[in-house]
């Protein structure tokens, strides 16, 4: 059995002293093993397990409760332990009160205080029941224990408003050091407090003697003079009074009415005018009214008062009213040149024009303001398109000041998204100009201006075509105008207009996409306009022609216009144009990145590092097709055809032109490898040449210098060519039929042909440079030291000028064989087709043989034979055998058995030279 642990002991406690729900933490030892084997926790007596949280072994976290001692020990209990002993203890402190109107740091409750005392709500504000001080004397708090108080006073309190309030214990508590003469003060401001609510009827009643007083003596005064005089003599008095008063009012009542009556007359006669002033006045004031209500632009207010003034006044007689409705018909007037100027005015919104039209229409404006304003608006956004160009062609040629910023031009509040800002975080571009990732304010100066500028062109036109297409269609329609009865007629003589002007809208809708469709392609396309229209939509300086990236952005952006447009519902003919310009900008941009293709390509030579591989090859192979693959991946969303858009190649001379610049991607990189193979020595930086060493096959002796003599380098663009016959070239068809094009199969067939020529010329300069060696030391060294085949001594072995030639075939071999296995067969069969050919021809020439010389010469022929038995061909057999056939026979046994002799005596002596072909040979056998 485990020994039993040891009871709970706490060695410290912090903080040590607080109030009630003070946050502690309690150390020690044994405080148990877990939260469930804490079981109990005293402090100062109160049980604290409710709020204990036992962090470890070692350490607890509880609050203090309220405890009813203030000082005790803490007593923790566990079930593995039981109960404790404590070190320290824990002092605990009772709150002070605090006053409304004493500083702390936490929020007091300031509610409605209720009087313990009285038990009773008195219902007054807080500071009125709770003065901070009740006696009106500074107050000096004393250093007497709380302890000792509450001993000395039990069951009492110092709070004035508590209902065991002590006096005896507030004054020791606040005025233990307070004089006597303040106590006295204290007690006159305890009065004063106490009488105050008496004193506010008493002091309202003082303010107010003076003036009873007063009114007192006035009305006494009165009283007594009216019994001093006596009333017959005051009434005597007022009658002489009232009599004097009627004669002069009688005297002076003629010379007063006549002046009135004057005065009455002239009075009726400005009431009558007055009457036909006020009855007219909506005439009279009028004009006055127009004024105002146009200059506050209440247009309608004017309308309404017209139609009423022309129904009331249109045909009145009387001069002045004539008068005033001419006045009228002037201001209507100069508010129809108004209305109309503000109309024609550009730019507008399409709800300004609607409302102007409106307005002309009801105030029987002459003409037709609603075609005008579809006028004006085909001038104006023909106008935006040219001043764009010739802003852009400025910047770019720094002339002038740019217009690019111009509030005429600024419409990028209100259309859509900018493709460029998709294009602006892919990859960098490789020609022109590049994108970092995001879009900012500088894209403008990174992208050609061409771009910029179709860019800028097609957001103004789809920015304000649809306003005026709308503008159409509701001059189409009659809804420019209202509804009512009123206006039917209005409304019928509109779509009347509108029937007879249909096709004049419809050449100005052709006329501005013929304008945006030659202003692209003044820009991009310079060379499909005609002489007289570069001027006009052309001027652009093209020092160089925009990559296909930048072309293919262009037809993204013109595209996103043409949905746009198209989403307007305008018939479909009058974007036909449109269409003809992508078809035309898509084709540029498949011709134009094939021509860049084919630079990169012709620039593959620059990253041909002659790494060779297991199989023999470099990584120019590689380049090659991914270059191609890369660039038909670019024009992916060339080639696929958009709702209403036609194939690209769907015209003949297209296909043509396609498959003859494919073909010269796929030459031009034939003349790559032509070129890499024949380059002088000088010429070839192989610095950073190295050698696949993971190669068991490599011999690791080719390269030790760091340097590719010519037949190394021919060997090698061999093993390419191979490679590119069999692969490349079968890849890249299969990528050209993905992507749709046409005469895959004569690319492909051209470029194997043009491949074949190449490699049969590599191997032709190869075996001349290997074999003219190896054929033109037989003859010298059959013959060296005046050697004759008639006086020639009996046979001894083979002679050392055919161990040369196979020692030399050998190291062609070893070659070939370290930069390509597959080139082996074909190369060593050639070679010893050339000696093999060389040698029937000396052997030929030789006009007789003596019985040695014959022995002699079959033993060599036969022990090249031998070695070189695994690339013997038809035509080296038959080369042999005819060498053969030119000596004379064997005729005994004896020269047999030497002869047999003497070749294994020479296979054995070359064993290990020979064991190369035996490798070869198997190998061979297993591919």
């Amino acid at each position: 059995m485990s020994r039993a642990r040891q009871p709970p002991l706490v060695t410290g406690i912090s903080p040590n002293e607080g109030i009630s729900w003070t946050k502690v933490t309690i150390r020690g030892e044994n405080l148990g093993t877990g939260p469930t084997d804490l079981i109990g926790l005293t402090i100062c007596g109160h049980n604290c397990l409710l709020t204990a949280e036992w962090m470890s072994a070692s350490k607890i976290v509880c609050r203090v409760g309220q405890a009813k001692n203030d000082k005790g020990d803490i007593i923790v209990t566990t079930k593995s332990g039981g109960k404790g002993t404590s070190t320290v203890s824990f002092k605990l402190l009772k709150p002070e009160k605090i006053g409304i109107l004493d500083q702390s740091a936490v929020w007091v409750d300031e509610m409605n205080y209720y009087d313990m005392r009285t038990d009773r709500n008195k219902g007054i504000p807080p500071l009125s029941l709770r003065p901070a001080n009740p006696l009106g004397i500074e107050i000096d708090k004393g250093r007497f224990p709380q302890k000792d108080l509450e001993a000395l006073f039990p069951g009492m309190s110092a709070d004035f408003t508590s209902e065991n309030f002590s006096a005896a214990w507030y004054l020791i508590e606040n005025h233990s050091t307070t004089s006597f003469d303040q106590l006295k003060m204290a007690v006159v401001n305890l009065k004063k407090q106490a009488n105050k609510k008496n004193e506010g009827s008493l002091a309202y009643v003082k303010g107010g003697l003076s003036t009873f007083f007063e009114a007192q003596d006035a009305l006494s005064a009165i009283h007594q003079k009216l019994e001093a005089d006596g009333t017959e003599k005051v009434e005597g008095s007022m009658t002489q009074k009232l009599e004097n008063v009627l004669n002069r009012a009688s005297n002076t009542a003629d010379t007063l009415f006549q002046e009135v009556l004057g005065r009455k007359d002239k009075a009726d006669s400005t009431r009558n005018a007055l009457n036909v002033l006020q009855r007219f006045k909506f005439l009279f004031n009028l004009p006055l009214n127009i004024e105002r209500n146009i200059q506050k632009g209440d247009y309608d207010v004017v309308i309404n008062d017209y139609e009423k003034a022309k129904s009331l006044f249109g045909k009145t007689e009387v001069q002045v009213f004539k008068k005033y409705y001419a006045e009228v018909e002037t201001r209507i007037e100069a508010l129809r040149e108004l209305l109309l100027d503000k109309l024609l005015e550009t730019p507008s919104t399409l709800h300004d024009q609607k409302r102007y039209i409106r307005y002309l229409s009801d105030l029987h404006a002459p003409g037709d303001p609603a075609w005008q304003c579809i006028g004006a608006q085909h001038q104006w956004i023909l106008q935006l398109m040219h001043n764009c160009k010739e802003s852009y062609v400025k910047e770019q040629k720094g002339k002038g000041t740019s217009l690019l910023h111009s509030p005429m031009l600024d419409l990028d509040n209100d259309v859509r998204p900018s493709p460029i800002g998709h294009l602006s975080q892919t990859a960098s571009l490789k020609r022109g100009s590049s994108f970092q990732s995001g879009r900012d304010d500088a894209w403008r100066y990174k992208a050609p201006q061409q771009v910029v500028f179709v860019e800028k062109l097609t957001k103004l036109v789809v920015s304000q075509l649809p306003n005026f297409w709308k503008l159409w269609i509701s001059y189409v329609n009659g809804s420019l105008f209202s509804e009512t009865a009123e206006k039917s007629g209005q409304m019928e003589r509109s779509k009347k207009n509108a029937r007879q002007r249909q096709n004049d809208f419809k050449k100005m809708i052709q006329e501005v996409m013929h304008s945006l469709e030659k202003l692209i392609r003044g820009a991009l396309l310079p060379f499909s306009l005609k002489e007289g229209e570069s001027r006009q939509y052309g001027g652009w300086e093209m020092k160089s022609e925009l990559s296909g990236q930048w072309l293919t952005h262009v037809i993204q952006t013109v595209r996103l216009s043409s949905e746009s447009l198209t989403a307007l519902e305008i018939p479909n003919d009058m974007l036909q144009i449109i269409q003809d310009l992508i078809l035309d900008l898509r084709v540029r941009c498949i011709i134009v990145t094939l021509q860049h293709t084919a630079e990169d390509i012709k620039r593959l030579a620059e990253k041909e590092d002659w790494v060779v591989d297991n199989e023999g090859l470099t990584s120019l192979p590689s380049h090659f097709e991914q270059c191609i693959i890369h660039s038909l991946q670019s024009l992916k969303t060339v080639l696929d055809c958009k709702p209403g858009e036609a194939s690209v190649f769907q015209q003949q001379k297209i296909q043509e032109d396609v498959c003859q610049l494919s073909i010269g991607i796929m030459q031009v990189f034939i003349d790559c490898l032509e070129q890499l193979s024949t380059k002088p020595d000088g010429d070839i930086d192989t610095s950073h040449l190295s050698v696949d060493v993971s190669s068991p096959d490599l011999f690791g002796s080719i390269h030790e210098d760091s340097s590719l003599t010519s037949e190394q380098r021919v060997l090698i663009a061999l093993s390419n060519c191979r490679y590119l016959e069999r692969h490349t070239f079968l890849n890249i068809a299969e990528h050209f039929e993905k992507h749709g094009f046409q005469g895959v199969e004569k690319i492909t067939q051209v470029s194997m042909e043009s491949l074949k020529e190449l490699d049969q010329r590599l191997f032709e300069m190869y075996i001349e440079s290997k074999a003219d060696p190896i054929v033109g030391s037989l003859e010298p060294g059959i013959y060296a030291g005046y050697f004759d085949w008639k006086w020639c001594l009996l046979p001894a072995g083979v002679r050392n000028y055919l161990k040369e030639a196979l020692v030399n075939i050998i190291a062609v071999h070893a070659e070939v064989f370290t930069i390509s296995k597959d080139l082996v067969p074909r190369i060593m069969s050639r070679i010893v087709e050339a000696v093999s050919e060389e040698l029937s021809r000396l052997m030929q020439c030789v006009s007789s043989f003596s019985k040695n010389g014959a022995l002699q010469a079959r033993l060599e022929i036969c022990a090249l034979r031998d070695a070189v038995a695994i690339y013997l061909t038809p035509e080296s057999n038959s080369s042999f055998k005819q060498a053969l056939e030119a000596l004379p026979q064997l005729s005994s046994g004896a020269d047999k058995k030497l002869l047999e002799e003497l070749l294994n005596k020479f296979k054995s002596s070359m064993h290990l030279q020979l064991t190369c072909f035996q490798t070869s040979s198997s190998a061979m056998m297993k591919t």
